[in-house]
């Protein structure tokens, strides 16, 4: 059996049988890990507090080399991110993210990208329980959980043929993951979605802002409904499905601009 000791963030819990529950975890250059905590529903004092959603944890862990399971041997709460669970919002947008994460989270990834996608992660939960959720914070939040997974779309050329895009409006063509050139556009046909420039721009921004200061940037009526329409259609296409968070994220957004 091999030990693992780091830091990890709970992404999921269920319970297994009669007395175990098995938790989604997402470390540092690792990606995301499913352990088995045994007996942690029986002893409150082996994982006293530790293994609930969003914890931030420090843990050991034994796995044997040649399986993708390991046994939770220890569990130390470093922070339990308690804004999260006094706003609908707050716990809402946070429950959405990770479990984007845990579905679209690679197991065994390269460890470079594995530690800046446990940053991006740990610093969203803080950013969300400082901020207060809206729509436009839920488009960035997302679109930036989309880079940190490796999939960031390309915003400030066309994807054909590399020309910046110039006009009013661009076509995104989600398939493709970017935007088209004028020309390219126009060859497109009726599958993709019109974005106007100003809008790309913003999101543009808000892929290199900091994750503190989303809330600066400032977007029209018409420009969020185009860039959370983008980030919509993007998510579909990678993930295929609607999450279980999300109609309770959509409800609890609902009426807040």
């Amino acid at each position: 059996m091999a030990s693992l000791e780091g830091e990890a963030i709970v992404l999921r819990v269920v319970e297994y049988g009669e007395s175990d529950l098995v938790a989604h975890l997402l470390m540092p250059e690792i990606g995301r890990l499913t352990v088995i905590a045994k007996h942690a529903r029986k002893s409150r004092r082996r994982f006293p507090g530790s293994l609930d959603i969003f914890n931030h944890l420090t843990v050991r862990i034994s796995r044997r080399r040649q399986s993708d399971l390991g046994f939770l041997e220890q569990a130390i709460l470093r922070s339990p991110f308690l804004n999260l669970r006094h706003g609908v919002r707050h716990y809402a947008l946070a429950s959405y993210l990770v479990e984007l994460l845990d579905r679209m989270a690679p197991e065994a990834g390269v460890a470079p990208d594995m530690d800046r996608l446990f940053d991006f992660a740990l610093s969203a939960l803080g950013v969300i329980g400082e901020l207060e959720p809206d729509l436009k914070l839920r488009c960035f939040m997302e679109l930036k959980a989309f880079d940190a997974l490796g999939l960031r779309p390309e915003l400030e050329q066309c994807v054909r043929c590399g020309d910046p895009p110039r006009g009013p409006k661009v076509g995104f063509s989600v398939p493709e993951g970017g935007v088209l050139c004028g020309v390219h556009s126009l060859a497109g046909g009726s599958n993709l979605l019109s974005v106007h420039l100003g809008t790309l721009r913003v999101l543009r921004q808000a892929l290199i802002y900091d994750l503190k200061h989303l809330g600066r940037l400032g977007l029209s009526g018409e420009a969020l409904a185009e860039a959370s329409n983008v980030v919509f259609r993007f998510q579909r296409f990678h993930l295929g499905f609607e999450l279980k968070s999300e109609r309770f994220l959509e409800e609890s957004l609902r009426g807040v601009a």
